[in-house]
């Protein structure tokens, strides 16, 4: 399969990259020609398994660990990543925590509420705030905050991931008006993706999975890598007029619009 050499010569950083949506994105982006910093909290391994896909690719990796709920920790992953590329094209905000394991909002907690949170929000905040920043300093860049279609439909499983993903709309926006007209800040919402950890979910696998299926106009759900490009295109040249926006790929779940 050829790809668009949309990021030839560029640098990439992809937060989450160790598994799921992170992952293909990272290697989607090293087979459009950019060289990538692979971010992971604590999955080394599959950090490595990325870099080495990036690298089988015929480009550069990097792997770099942050717990982006902290700030300090964010501001040292910016620190190494700009030490060894130098600079930073397209910065994927992809870390966020669905409180996967709540089936029911009967079943949510205040921890499971605060660190839905610090991550999706806080951490979002801090790593579009740090980078774009540097952009700006730099003189140009492009940030993809990752959010989701569970701001259309709401979510009776897990309401603070709902919230959260509301929060991230709100902070791109703000940063959008902050960085323009420099650096561009965007919302890529995919709807359900089957990642694995998806596809593990107790819910998914007693029905929910053929019920969503059946319910989306396209008629199925997809695997990550069918939207790792979906994702990338809001950092390209085609999207240079668009800031502040939320793109949705959803298969027609929600048609949501005008």
């Amino acid at each position: 399969m050829t790809f668009p050499q949309r990021f030839t010569g560029k640098t990439v950083l992809v937060t989450g990259a160790g598994t799921g949506f992170g992952a293909e994105i990272a290697v989607r982006a090293a087979q459009e020609g950019a060289d990538v910093a692979v971010h992971y909290r604590g999955s080394r391994a599959g950090a490595e398994r990325t870099a080495q896909r990036v690298e089988e690719a015929g480009r550069k990796a990097f792997l770099v660990q942050a717990d982006i709920a902290e700030r300090a920790q964010i501001v040292r992953l910016a620190d190494e990543v700009w030490s060894h590329f130098g600079r930073l094209d397209v910065a994927i905000n992809n870390v966020g925590d669905v409180a996967r394991e709540q089936m029911s909002w009967r079943d949510i907690t205040e921890e499971s509420i605060d660190h839905v949170l610090a991550v999706d929000i806080k951490g979002t905040l801090l790593c579009t705030h740090e980078f774009g920043d540097r952009m700006l300093t730099q003189g140009g860049g492009a940030i993809v905050n990752i959010g989701s279609t569970v701001v259309a439909r709401g979510s009776a499983r897990a309401p603070q991931y709902a919230a959260a993903k509301y929060g991230i709309i709100g902070l791109t926006k703000s940063y959008a008006r902050a960085f323009a007209p420099t650096v561009r800040v965007n919302v890529f919402a995919p709807g359900f993706i089957e990642t694995e950890a998806t596809l593990g979910r107790e819910d998914w696998k007693s029905g929910r999975g053929e019920q969503l299926r059946g319910d989306t106009p396209l008629g199925r759900i997809p695997r990550p890598e069918e939207l790792a490009g979906t994702a990338l295109f809001l950092a390209t040249a085609d999207a240079s007029h668009m800031t502040g926006s939320f793109m949705v790929a959803d298969g027609g779940y929600n048609m949501i619009g005008a």
